[in-house]
């Protein structure tokens, strides 16, 4: 039996010789069925399994951190040293080789009296003899290395149910390193990932369910496998099926579509897409003028060209910066005390990643900088380094920091300086990998020991970026800079750390150069290797025992006589991590679907596959084969049919949430939930300026967010604290605080009343009172020129300070990266003739960025329909209300209804903040469509 199974009934047989030719041995249940038998059992391959099968070492029983009974296990039994000796204790009575039937590992679990478990098994059982014949041989273990599971091998491959009421037995064959292969079924231990679709017994007999798919997970020894289950959906009548897509992300998704019976839904509209991919590319709600300028286009090529310019708008790159700053654990509390000036430290994070985001720089390049970041600047002095920190420190200095090589603040959080807390934290960023669980056991689900964990961590012992550690060489320099500070001679003994800290404070503040800490490497070995080259000059041989750390998986170890960061950017590079890459895709692809293809994104686990496993690895290796191109990466995932599907749902795809068939809705997350509320709610002219100067937006960090001012909004919609190495940090739940903060909050009413706000806009457009004030003086709404004006000189301001910062890269960066810079700069002069200025060519720009004026060539662009001028009819106020919340045109009575109540309405003012306060209210407003 191999391959894929379909559903039929049970078999029992024992497939035997191996593809390989190797003999099989039988199962324990044939082997140990007559008590009489002169086999031996392996305590490794047969007692420990058992034992597992039977719940003796699970977290209920003896497996617990306390025991149970005066007796403890290992967690779930691979610590097979200490178990063969807690067993053997005499003190425990669990084995007893001079009297056999009094070993309490028999004599409990036959007893339900005598055993707080209950009864697990019976006198006479093939459990039972196999436990007897161990303790009869002598009750002994391998000596030396535990024996290494070279796989386990479970058939079939592959589950493809047709209806409900099948079953399909599973069969787990062993090989091992020694040559030999042992058919384990009845050693393993099953789960399933979800028993609705398919349930699997403690025997691996597995039961058809619903239709869907899933996987069984079968686990033995360290080896964990999972096993495809597929029940394919049964159509009482044809679903249409869209057009065919030739695109490579569609091809994938379409073939597992085949195997479940699935019909993807049809594309969505583009008053859809727009909000959808403004929302997920750049967290920001789209301007009412740009979807009613991409409704009106005709041209086949569209929506590729907004991706394009969604992908080169400042919300991208703050978007993308938040987002990486969550994965990285950009915590304002964790940063406390970090940096002399209190709040500092996360704006400079979030610059740091930002710039590079804006600059698409490759996201291995992006990691590297984190992963090898150093303090100082390749032949920066520690004075240096301290007048570039004070000045990046001050409001408006970010850009300093930002041309920094490396963001040494990764490595300073208080909550990362431990190197299990490092090994956990890198494992979580950069990995998507779960591995807390092996700092106290096996990791159930994973090939991680507790050995695995430890030898991992002492990878970043070394590494000490503390509060107030420098080198050793800069400590004069450090207590010069602190004898300035407090006005007399330094002396660590006659002032306290508090103290010193404000007046570092006051001093950072006033711009006066202070001291900084610095990360740096301790060579704990380093004083044995000095002794022994002293003694080698001596002419005698000392040996010298350089500690070792190992990566994740690696057979090799690392000497620790170096930093080892270097090994470990390596090893994320390399062709054979199987995570680095896949992490971030993963986590890419979880911010446009709502899911992952390994879901959650950060628990890639031998037991949690991938829904789709060929999609995943094919986006993966492209991606690497791209440079690690994140533009690449986003607009080969937002130009997929998969991505651009409808919320509409067929008979075949209606309770499809992992396959990619749907759109899927969701609600918005905390930070683009708040802005999205001020770009509705604003004038077009404040709106404009938060979008492309990014003032006052919470998806750049412009909202402080710390123990002492939180904004409400963001908290009750579930921003990631940063606190924990989960995605799950960051909260999408529904409560009802998120609909008395909409409905009730008074910094929404705010809003709807403010003097600067749309609905005083509107009604100044239709010659009406405002809310605020009635009669009182306020500008009329600028007009669409000086909107354009407007947004293209902020093009032009960021175009600039790319170009400028393309300039102070060094030659070999900036020939790598000049083709790139240029196709986008392609993009931009489009835009700016699309606007009616000018613009120099990508040499002239090079050579001088700031010679670039905002120079017209024609005249400016007309002013579009249902812009809020003086004049302006209700029904385009109508229509904008409903451009700027939902992207789309009322519809149906929608238009009557609102021009009802509108007129209706004791003041035209009172109607419009009553319509946009609806609109916000919709569940179309907070969710993607």
């Amino acid at each position: 039996m191999s391959g894929i199974a379909s559903g039929e009934p049970a078999n029992t047989s024992t497939p035997k010789p191996d593809p390989n030719g190797r003999t099989i041995i039988d199962p324990l249940d044939q082997r140990f069925a007559d008590v009489g038998t002169d086999q031996v059992p392996d305590f490794q391959k047969h007692v420990m399994p058992l034992l597992g099968r039977l719940g003796c070492n699970g977290r209920s029983c003896h497996g617990s951190f306390q025991g149970r009974g005066g007796f403890q296990l290992s967690l779930f039994g691979y610590d097979f040293k200490a178990d063969h000796q807690a067993l053997l204790d005499e003190n425990a009575g669990r084995v007893d080789v001079d009297d056999v039937a009094e070993s309490l590992i028999l004599a409990k679990p036959v007893d339900a009296d005598m055993h707080e478990g209950g009864k697990l098994l019976d006198e006479g059982t093939w459990q039972y003899n196999t436990l007897r014949r161990w303790i009869e041989s002598g009750a002994k273990t391998r000596q030396g290395d535990a024996l290494t599971l070279e796989r386990l091998q479970v058939l079939p491959l592959e589950l493809q149910f047709e209806s409900d009421q099948q079953q399909v037995q599973l069969r787990a064959i062993a090989h091992w390193a020694d040559g030999t292969s042992e058919d384990v079924t009845d050693l393993c231990r099953f789960a399933s990932n979800d028993d609705a679709v398919a349930a699997i017994d403690e025997n691996g007999l597995v039961h058809s369910g619903l239709t869907g798919d899933t996987h069984v997970v079968v686990s033995y020894d360290r080896a964990v496998v999972p096993i495809p289950v597929t029940r394919a959906v049964q159509l009482d009548s044809p679903v249409t099926a869209p057009p065919t897509s030739q695109h490579p992300i569609d091809q994938l998704i379409a073939r597992k579509h085949e195997k479940l019976g699935i019909v993807p839904s049809p594309i969505c509209t583009d008053s859809e897409f727009i909000r959808r991919a403004s929302l997920d590319i750049t967290g920001t709600l789209p301007a009412a003028e740009d979807v009613r300028s991409f409704l009106a286009d005709q041209s086949p090529n569209k929506r590729e060209r907004l991706v394009n310019e969604l992908l080169d708008a400042p919300g991208y790159a703050a978007w993308w910066a938040t987002r990486m700053a969550d994965w990285t654990g950009n915590s304002d509390q964790q940063l406390n005390n970090v940096l002399p000036i209190r709040g500092s430290a996360t704006k400079l994070w979030f610059e740091w990643l930002r710039v590079r985001l804006d600059d698409n720089v490759a996201y291995d390049e992006i990691v590297e900088g984190i992963v090898m970041a150093e303090s100082r600047q390749e032949g920066e002095s520690y004075l240096d380094y301290c007048e570039t920190m004070t000045k990046a420190c001050q409001k408006g200095g970010e850009e300093l920091f930002a041309a920094r090589d490396g963001m040494p603040l990764y490595w300073a959080r208080r909550n990362f300086q431990k190197p299990e807390e490092r090994a956990i934290g890198f494992a979580y960023a950069f990995l998507g990998v779960r591995i807390e669980c092996a700092q106290c056991h096996k990791h159930p689900f994973d090939q991680w020991s507790k050995d695995d964990f430890e030898k991992f961590s002492k990878l970043f012992e070394g590494v000490n970026a503390r509060q107030n550690n420098i080198d050793p060489e800069s400590r004069e320099i450090r207590d010069e800079l602190l004898t300035k500070v407090v006005g007399k001679p330094y002396d660590p003994k006659k002032i306290n750390g508090g103290d010193l800290r404000k007046m570092i404070y006051k001093a950072a503040a006033d711009g006066q150069t202070v001291p900084f800490s610095e990360l740096t490497y301790v060579n704990r070995n380093a004083a044995a290797m000095k002794r022994a080259k002293a003694m080698q000059k001596k002419g005698k041989e000392v040996e010298v025992d350089v500690p070792k750390g190992y990566l994740l998986g690696a057979a090799d170890p690392l000497p620790l006589d170096q930093d080892p960061r270097g090994e470990l950017m390596q090893w994320l590079r390399s062709p054979e991590n199987p995570y680095f890459a896949k992490a971030i895709v993963n986590r890419v692809w979880a911010n446009y679907f709502g899911i992952g293809i390994i879901n959650p994104t950060d628990d890639m686990n031998l037991a949690n596959p991938a829904s789709n496993e060929m999609l995943l690895e094919k986006l993966a290796s492209e991606f690497v084969r791209q440079d690690y191109d994140l533009h690449w990466l986003h607009r080969m995932i937002v130009t997929s049919h998969a991505y651009q599907r409808s919320t509409e749902t067929n008979a075949s795809n209606q309770h499809d949430r992992t396959n990619f068939s749907r759109h899927v809705p969701r609600r918005l997350p905390a930070e683009v939930i708040r802005d999205a509320v001020m770009l509705a709610t604003e004038s077009q002219t404040t709106a404009e300026k938060m979008r492309t100067q990014l003032q006052e937006m919470s998806i750049a960090g412009d909202v402080a967010q710390n123990r002492n001012n939180q904004d409400f909004a963001l908290q009750v919609f579930g921003q990631s604290e940063r606190e924990n190495n989960c995605d799950c940090d960051r909260s999408d739940s529904p409560s009802l605080l998120q609909s008395i903060y909409l409905r009730n909050d008074l910094d929404v009413y705010k809003r709807l009343d403010s003097q600067r706000g749309w609905v005083t806009q509107a009604c100044k457009s239709l010659g009406h009172d405002g809310p605020a004030a009635k009669g009182a003086s306020d500008a009329v709404a600028k007009s669409q020129d000086l909107q354009i004006r407007r947004k293209a000189d902020e093009i032009r301001k960021q175009t600039i300070a790319r170009v400028k910062r393309f300039n102070s890269f060094d030659e070999k960066q900036r020939a790598r990266m000049i083709e790139k810079a240029e196709t986008q700069y392609v993009q931009t002069r489009a835009k700016f003739r699309e606007y009616g200025f000018d613009s120099p060519t990508f040499a002239e720009l090079i050579e001088n960025p700031n010679a670039w004026k905002l120079t017209e060539v024609e005249e400016p662009a007309s002013q579009q329909q249902g812009h809020l001028v003086k004049g302006a009819t209700l029904e385009s106020v109508i229509q904008d209300a409903y451009l700027r919340t939902l992207s789309r045109f009322p519809v149906g009575e929608e238009q009557q209804i609102a021009a009802a109540y509108i007129n209706e309405s004791d003041t035209v003012a009172d109607g419009l903040a009553s319509l946009m306060w609806a609109l916000v209210n919709t569940k179309e407003f907070i969710i993607t469509h």
